[in-house]
């Protein structure tokens, strides 16, 4: 089992089935964002205080499996 699923969460009634991190309504894709915009690991934890560095990191490595998975299929 992956151990991002301890963190992330598919709910078609929040934010339309999107990931997102379990109990908020940040979802993975918001997380790949504002790292991609410039934003540094300790700007986004005191932006959201709710999200701790694992969740940064389960997004990261959710992302990372699911452009494995992409590769995998389309490959």
């Amino acid at each position: 089992m992956k151990a991002y699923l301890e963190y992330i969460t598919i709910d078609p009634n929040i934010r339309f089935g999107k990931p997102c991190i379990k109990g908020t309504r940040i979802s993975v894709g918001d997380i790949l964002g504002w790292l991609a915009s410039g934003q540094t690991q300790d700007e986004i934890l005191r932006d959201f205080p709710l999200l701790k560095a694992e969740h940064i990191k389960a997004a990261l490595t959710y992302a990372a499996d699911r452009e494995a998975l992409l590769n995998v299929i389309i490959g």
